[in-house]
Order: structure tokens, then C-alpha cells, then sequence
């Protein structure tokens, strides 16, 4: 069931998607060589009960296998849904972060890729290409369209530059729930899908590879790798479909003072 979100609904969903933004930025600020995944994670987690929030992503999942921690770290290969612990991030890493929280009876989740320390060239583009796509599917998510728009505009982009894109992971709907319908592929046809509605919220996530669009889960049951262990990236905001153009809710900005990042700089902003 899709749920049409009222302006005073998404003006909380608006806070709650500020919130994750600040908190990405929070963490921007540790990202180096040396630095454990887990010392990132519990920034994350007093950052957001410090703003009378809660973590969206810690406890979620099947009872037998909850997810242990408040952020998903994904390092290289690792495509998304990685887990905090004593690994060390290190110099040419590219580190996928994606939080989520629970705040006032609404979520917010999105995620940003960064570049840790000196990367390689061919990384770097992976960032920038999937940056674009995000944006490039956003600028699809308006009313009348159709969710199809949304994928097949990512696809294009990402194809053209000869990347895979993920299949088994997709974008979804977020409200009261951080999973709502409709799901949202990062491929698909122009035209095809659910129909695009002002008032439905939804969070955009490509997740593209240098190399099969193939992946495969790690024994943790939660880690997702690609099949062919190339490098991938992970970008999402939240946005609400209007008229026109598309509202978004989440923000890069925080980030983009901390890590003057020149994959912003050269993207869509």
C-alpha cells in the first residue's frame, strides 16, 4: 500500500532526513586511514539519541539475525549493509555509509560514498557517475511519471559509462515505516512501474559496480559483496514527488563543508 504523506507529515520526514544528513556529516569529519569502523558508528549513534532520535538500522531485521549496529559501513566490494566493527579503514579505501533514524514517528535514511584519502582515478569516477545517476533519477520522481523513469534514467547513465547496476537491491518508499511500497529499481523502462503520485515519499539508492551488476551475501547474512569482488558505490536521498520537479529532503551540503569533496563539486551539487 502506498501512502500519500499530508505537508505536515513530510515536514517531519524533512527533520528526520536533516537529522541523518547532519549525522553522515558528523561522521565525514573521522572518515581517514587508520580510523575503525567502529569508532564511526558510535559517533552515529550518540549524535542521533543526542537529538532525541533513535537508530533505525540497530535491531532491524529477523529476530535470530538483527542488525547489530546504527550505521551500515560498506568498504570497496562491499556493496551495502556492512557491518561496524575493527576493521581499519585505509588510505585509497571508498567507504559506502548509510544511516537511517527514527525520529517524532517518522524515518529518514539515506547515504553517501566516500573517498578515503588518495583514491584511484577509476574510483573516483565510480563516485562521480553514481552521484549523477541519483540526481539524474530524481530529476524523474515527478508526478505522472512513472517509477520505471526513476530506473531507467540511473541505468542509462550508469551504462553508458560501463557500470553494472545492482539488481537485487533496489529504492523504496519511506514514511512511518522505513520500507514502504513502492519499490524503486535503479533500472527498468521508461513508462513502466507505479504510477508517481504528489505526496509520495520515496528514497532513491543506486548502488552501482565497476564491473558485474552480480552480488552475492557474506556469511554475516547481511553483508552484500559483488559477485566479481569489484569496487561499488552508494548514493541516496530521500525526495518527495511534486509537481515539476521532485523536493529533496536529505542533504549533501553538511558533508560538502566538512570534505570539500570534488565529487560534488563536479556533480549535480
Amino acid at each position: 500500500m502506498i501512502f500519500l504523506k499530508s505537508e505536515s507529515e513530510i515536514e517531519k520526514m524533512r527533520e528526520a532526513a536533516q537529522l541523518v544528513s547532519r549525522t553522515l556529516a558528523e561522521v565525514a569529519k573521522e572518515i581517514k586511514p587508520g580510523v575503525e569502523t567502529g569508532k564511526l558508528d558510535r559517533i552515529a549513534e550518540d549524535f542521533i539519541v543526542k537529538n532525541n532520535a533513535k537508530p533505525a538500522f540497530k535491531g532491524y531485521g529477523p529476530k535470530n539475525n538483527p542488525f547489530p549496529a546504527t550505521l551500515c559501513i560498506s568498504i570497496n566490494e562491499e556493496v551495502v549493509h556492512g557491518i561496524p566493527g575493527n576493521r581499519k579503514l585505509e588510505e585509497g579505501d571508498i567507504v559506502s555509509i548509510d544511516c537511517g533514524v527514527e525520529k517524532n514517528g517518522y524515518f529518514g535514511d539515506h547515504a553517501y560514498t566516500f573517498a578515503v584519502g588518495e583514491c584511484k582515478t577509476e574510483d573516483l569516477k565510480l563516485l562521480k557517475v553514481t552521484l549523477e545517476s541519483l540526481y539524474k533519477g530524481i530529476e524523474q520522481a515527478v508526478h505522472g511519471n512513472k517509477t520505471g523513469d526513476i530506473g531507467s534514467a540511473i541505468e542509462t547513465h550508469c551504462s553508458n559509462n560501463g557500470y553494472g547496476v545492482v539488481r537485487d537491491l533496489v529504492g523504496h518508499g519511506i514514511g512511518k515505516d522505513m520500507h514502504e511500497d513502492p519499490s524503486v529499481p535503479n533500472y527498468g523502462k521508461s513508462g513502466k512501474g507505479e504510477r508517481l503520485r504528489t505526496g509520495m515519499t520515496l528514497a532513491i539508492e543506486p548502488m552501482i559496480t565497476r564491473g558485474t551488476w552480480k552480488v552475492k551475501s557474506l556469511s554475516d547474512k547481511w553483508t552484500i559483496v559483488t559477485a566479481d569482488g569489484s569496487n561499488a558505490a552508494h548514493f541516496e536521498h530521500d525526495i518527495v514527488v511534486r509537481e515539476g520537479e521532485a523536493e529533496i529532503l536529505s542533504t549533501f551540503d553538511y558533508i560538502a563543508e566538512i570534505t570539500k569533496n570534488v565529487i560534488l563539486e563536479s556533480s549535480y551539487g
